[in-house]
């Protein structure tokens, strides 16, 4: 099921789907270790001797955000149970804590005992081998851990008042054919198992007394950490501060954050600027603290071939630092180009795509094509990166950045996109187009070569070394010469996709037209 809502910060990433329930739990890494990996944090509700999960299609939702806030406003109606729950969500901006606020409200005309459930599924470390999850009484409250992970599940019903579970139960889940402790609640009564190990989950409960049409709030929280020091304080932070001041700080800082830049949007409808604020808050979720730009954090392509898209390309990151950069959010891209930096190889070139933490991603390039070396890159990742970098120099005038960075990322990759080129025909060599099928010589390959040795050539001007930019200047222009002699069609007047080697023969791939299939772009 798609993802409805993400939040996060930087270091922890939440996803929710449709039904408002857990479904990817990222840390320490945006899109990377999901401690949830595609299972589900299940939500029920028993009042008068009857039971319903949220995911049941009896529920009536209505599924928001709050206004440029990076918090849900997620309504939940029941008619055969009588019940209404709305939940305000959050990843706290600062501190490693999933919060929910679930207002309970009774929608009949008499007193009621309503019992919420709270179930938790962790496959820890994006395994379910070795987990452990046990009840700790002195704090009242769930541990589930391995290793160095630790997540402690807790709650009360009255903001700053301890008053913490009415009951618990630890167990196994999808081991000797038991599904989960989920099962247990289906009969408003929890067993109170205090321990269990292996393939575990748990499930926790708050029971509260509802006057007619009346209703009261339930506060739950996940804390995360590296081990059960950080969790418990963490607790004791939750408990100190309150959840409601916590949403509410997470709030004004969202709105803040989003309003960073004054804008004249020109009479833009408010629901254009809305989107767009809104967007601004989805790609700042799918940002890691140390520079990665992830794809998507959506764990259900996980399910289609065994791998996700929580994956840094160099490319989508370039153009997404573009666009951050114009948002006025240097931070963010200069983490973006520092990851870059980092994993530069000893060459001068990118890879493939990488992992959050700046290791490599899987690939399907080869290393080898009819019998020959063949180096498994998109070159376009690296062109766009010095594209972008560039453009963020002259919009924020960073020249000590810039300075730190010079040698070793720009002018590496720079000599790498100049000894890629091919003496016979003045193009770049092969290499794999931007959507990861076909090895050729591509014409948005070539153009975003160009670029960045534009703004190699730009960087060395701007330091004075005028022989190295005479250098890469005269690299760029060899590449467009060659792209409006092999790539430019003059009689339909238009670039074609790419051309391609068959034997020693160059020839044309007619298949598609370059600027309806990767935009219209032109030289400078």
């Amino acid at each position: 099921m798609t993802r409805y809502f993400v939040l996060g910060n930087g270091d922890l990433l939440v996803d929710l789907d449709g039904k408002g329930q857990v479904r990817d739990f990222y840390y320490p890494y945006v899109g990377q270790e999901n401690h949830v990996n595609g299972k589900v944090h299940k939500i029920g509700i028993w009042v008068d001797g009857q039971f319903s999960w949220l995911d049941s299609d009896e529920w009536e939702r209505k599924l928001l955000y709050k206004k440029e806030k990076m918090v849900t406003d997620i309504t939940a109606v029941n008619q055969r149970l009588g019940i209404e729950l709305h939940f305000t969500d959050a990843v706290h901006y600062a501190k490693n804590v999933f919060i929910r606020k679930i207002n309970v409200k009774n929608l009949h005309d008499s007193r009621r005992e309503v019992r919420l459930f709270l179930h938790q599924r962790f496959e820890i470390y994006e395994s379910n081998i070795g987990d452990t999850v046990y009840y700790h009484p002195s704090i009242d409250a769930i541990v589930h851990y391995k290793g160095k992970r630790y997540f402690l599940i807790n709650g009360m019903f009255k903001n700053r008042t301890v008053h913490n579970l009415t009951s618990y139960t630890t167990g196994l889940a999808g081991e000797y054919g038991l599904a989960g402790t989920y099962v247990d609640a289906e009969d408003g009564y929890l067993s109170g198992n205090p321990i269990e190990h292996g393939s575990v989950d748990s499930t926790i409960s708050f029971t509260v007394n509802l006057p007619p049409y009346k209703s009261k709030n339930i506060y739950y929280w996940i804390c995360v950490g590296q081990d059960f020091s950080e969790v418990s304080n963490l607790n004791r932070f939750v408990e100190k501060h309150g959840p409601d001041d916590m949403i509410e700080e997470t709030e004004k800082y969202w709105v803040k954050w989003v309003n960073r830049t004054e804008f004249n949007y020109l009479g833009l409808s408010e629901r254009v600027v809305d989107l767009f604020k809104r967007s601004l808050l989805f790609v700042r979720a799918h940002c890691d603290n140390r520079g990665s730009i992830i794809a998507s954090s959506d764990s259900d392509m996980l399910f289609l071939r065994r791998d996700s898209y929580s994956y840094m390309w160099p490319r989508d990151g370039a153009l997404i630092a573009r666009s951050l950069d114009r948002a006025g959010y240097a931070d963010i891209t200069e983490n973006f180009f520092k990851f870059c930096h980092n994993a530069l190889t000893p060459e001068g070139y990118l890879f493939h795509k990488y992992r959050p933490d700046g290791s490599l991603g899987s690939s399907w390039h080869a290393w080898v094509h009819e019998g020959h070396i063949q180096l498994p890159i998109q070159e376009d990742q690296i062109g766009l990166v010095l594209d972008a970098l560039w453009k963020h120099f002259v919009q924020h005038d960073v020249r000590e950045y810039i300075k730190d960075m010079h040698d070793s990322f720009i002018r590496k990759a720079a000599d790498f996109l100049v000894s890629f080129i091919d003496k016979k025909t003045g193009l770049p060599h092969e290499s794999y187009d931007l959507w990861e099928e076909k090895l050729g010589i591509h014409t948005f390959s070539c153009a975003a070569a160009y670029a960045g040795l534009k703004a190699a050539e730009q960087f060395e001007e701007l330091l004075g070394t005028t022989r190295r930019a005479v250098k890469y200047g005269k690299a760029a222009e060899q590449i467009k010469k060659s792209m409006l002699k092999y790539l430019y069609d003059p009689t339909e007047k238009r670039f074609i996709k790419s051309v391609y080697y068959d034997g020693a023969e160059l020839k044309k791939d007619m298949t598609n037209d370059a600027s309806n299939t990767y935009g219209i772009f032109q030289f400078k």
